[in-house]
């Protein structure tokens, strides 16, 4: 009797019964669909070990398909194979950030040696246990403490560098408020180096403790305070194998236990927008959206911006900043609302070598420049973010 299962999803009729025969000839017990939306019915209601599907298919595109695979809990861990018929690079990238564990296109090799392939990613599935079920189905809840997530569309736009900073500030303004700042940038984590953090306890350790050894007694005793920045770091991973290990089940409990023992949870998520971040940008009390001046990264700011509507995010939830301090050329505010068809709170002004500096320093803007308009504009603006965060987690 066979004892893995194989959901195969392919619009074409013929490699889908060719699939299905090669497959039932290894000893797969193996079921077939023609749609997205019947592959997705099939792969909850028969939870398969395995999801083999062509991103060429007619009702749903591969980026939805897969999205609502990781988000649903009964699929969230199950390896995905792409066995496409487009070989875009384009569409490569887009399956492997949405959740596609591996993309390999359609040829006579490739499936000559399917088998093997299957039998690897088979191998290295994560069983579910007791406790990881539970860390999945544990949703964020709005007990506790601010949830402010970083984010941004386009690499180089110092959204590290302001998260870190904010985070600072948000301590300054509000000295009775612990804060900790989490680095979820993958794969390599980004603040460790702006605060000068060279531990050894970060995401990935912390991800590897047993499910009851994940505290907040744990956060606050062995979390590091940096000196100078006011707030307790988990830091991200220190190289990208490391970054392969983390336990992404574990994310959910982890950001739940650090918001029910702080009164601040800082997120950076880079620019990293995928099946692992979505969940906690929709949870958050407060988007902080970081852009620069150029047109490309406004252009790729309103696209993500257009997506994330799609997924319930508010523009009431969104706190979009404009950090001109990275570059003195390029659009202005206005200009920029206008592209993005939502407010700017924030512009950040030009700094020059000075921004570069602190990073280099690890120091923060308002310690290194008291004097400069920049650190004004970043107490100001951490303020106003205090009180968004404050308002929103009200109502």
């Amino acid at each position: 009797m066979p004892d893995k299962s194989i959901l195969i999803v392919d619009a074409d009729s013929a490699s889908l019964n060719y699939l299905i025969r090669i497959l039932k000839e290894q000893l797969y017990f193996v079921v077939g669909t023609s749609s997205g939306k019947d592959g997705l019915i099939a792969a909850w209601r028969d939870q398969p070990d395995l999801i083999l599907f062509d991103p060429s298919l007619q009702d749903i595109s591969p980026e939805e398909f897969l999205l609502k695979m990781r988000r649903d809990t009964r699929s969230a861990y199950t390896p995905i194979l792409a066995l496409s018929s487009d070989p875009d690079k384009g569409m490569k990238d887009a399956c492997l950030q949405a959740g596609c564990n591996e993309y390999i296109v359609k040829s006579g090799e490739v499936v000559a040696t399917l088998p093997e392939i299957l039998s690897r990613l088979l191998e290295v599935k994560q069983e579910p246990t007791q406790e990881l079920e539970q860390d999945i189905e544990q949703e964020p809840v709005k007990e506790g403490g601010h949830l402010i997530v970083f984010l941004s569309a386009k690499g180089g736009t110092g959204t590290s560098s302001l998260c870190a900073n904010y985070a600072m500030t948000i301590h300054n303004n509000k000295p009775e408020s612990s804060v900790v700042v989490v680095d979820l940038v993958l794969p390599i984590g980004s603040i460790a180096p702006i605060v000068g953090y060279e531990g050894e306890i970060d995401l990935v350790s912390v991800a590897e403790l047993p499910s009851n050894e994940v505290s907040g007694e744990y956060f606050q005793k062995h979390l590091p305070e940096i000196e100078q920045w006011q707030f307790q770091l988990l830091a991200g991973a220190t190289d990208p194998e490391r970054a392969n290990t983390l336990q992404v089940a574990r994310i959910p409990k982890i950001i739940n236990v650090l918001q029910n023992s702080y009164d601040f949870v800082v997120v950076d998520l880079g620019r990293s927008l995928s099946r692992i971040s979505l969940p906690i940008i929709q949870k958050a009390d407060l988007l902080v959206l970081i852009m620069s001046t150029d047109q490309s990264t406004i252009t790729l700011t309103k696209k993500v911006w257009d997506y994330l509507q799609t997924q319930g995010i508010e523009s009431q939830n969104m706190f979009a900043i404009l950090n001109r301090a990275v570059g003195l050329e390029g659009l202005t505010k206005v200009e920029a609302e206008e592209i993005l068809g939502l407010p700017i709170k924030t512009a950040l002004p030009y700094m020059g070598s000075n921004f570069a500096l602190a990073n280099n320093l690890n120091q923060p803007i308002i310690i290194k420049y008291p004097e400069d308009t920049a650190a004004i504009v970043f107490k100001d603006t951490a303020n106003s973010m205090i009180k968004a965060a404050t308002y929103l987690r009200s109502k």
